[in-house]
């Protein structure tokens, strides 16, 4: 388990890299990783296996693709290194052959992309998750239908609400917009009226939320604490948020966050560059 977590790590932060940059050299990847040239190599074929990365001569290009929506647009960047290292916290805590409801939450989308090519069936209500398993022959791939929030790209309302009362999955993963003492927030009520059906249609609930989500409100209160299985979130959590999770029932994973790394620049797009 220490190996696949390391090398699920050293992956993750080389997609990063590459995510940032747009491009990058083998020679910059080996430097930065600190490991061996046959490492990366070896590391950027699993990637392009996945579609997430294309090797080019003397280096490699992102292709998993960035979802051109407002709530990415704005969000995404946001405590990112936070987001990664808990989306990688998150990932670790699901098995091969569960299947794995996913929210459309920007944290949420960072689980997803650490999920691709596993054995997994996903059940997901968001365009962008959707699209990251679209083209994966070993993940079988539900999507749910409804009217599609041109904001978010996730599809709610009764339609989807109707399709997960049907369905029942191994675990829920949700992001949230707020977590205050009441509980899981979310600013849009069709959509929390969606995830209530997620947390419905779960054997376990997983919450993933950075540190800056504690002790915020939304319009709308999802869940109590009681009703999630597990919280996912990062180091800077403050002490009190600790207790109240535990207290609460929920198992609380707590993701840390390296302090080298570095947040994504929101106002410039990745830059592509060829390499002859």
């Amino acid at each position: 388990m220490a190996g696949f977590t390391h090398n699920l790590d050293r992956r993750s932060k080389l997609l990063d890299l590459i995510r940032v940059r747009g491009f990058a050299s083998l020679d910059e990847l080996v430097r930065e990783l600190g490991v061996s040239e046959s490492t990366v190599r070896r590391d950027l074929d699993a990637l392009e296996e996945q579609g997430s990365a294309r090797r080019t001569h003397g280096g490699a290009l992102y292709a998993g693709g960035m979802p051109r929506l407002a709530e990415f647009d704005e969000r995404q960047p946001a405590h990112w290194a936070a987001k990664r290292a808990i989306a990688t916290k998150a990932a670790e805590a699901i098995g091969d052959g569960e299947t794995v409801l996913l929210d459309g939450g920007t944290t949420t989308y960072e689980v997803a992309r650490l999920l691709v090519g596993r054995p997994l069936q996903v059940v997901t209500n968001s365009l962008p998750v959707a699209n990251l398993f679209a083209s994966e022959s070993r993940t079988d791939l539900v999507l749910l239908g409804g009217y599609v929030s041109p904001r978010t790209g996730v599809c709610l309302g009764p339609y989807a609400n109707e399709l997960l009362g049907r369905l029942h999955v191994t675990t829920t993963v949700l992001s949230a917009a707020g977590i205050a003492d009441e509980g899981l927030f979310n600013a849009h009520l069709l959509l929390a009226e969606t995830e209530q059906a997620m947390l419905r249609a779960a054997g376990r609930v997983i919450v993933v939320a950075d540190s800056s989500k504690f002790g915020q409100k939304s319009l709308t209160l999802v869940a109590p604490l009681s009703e999630i299985d597990i919280v996912v979130s990062d180091d800077a959590l403050a002490d009190d948020w600790r207790r109240r999770i535990t207290e609460a029932g929920s198992e609380l994973l707590i993701a840390s966050v390296p302090t080298d790394a570095a947040e994504p620049d929101a106002s410039q797009p990745p830059r592509r560059r060829r390499h002859a």
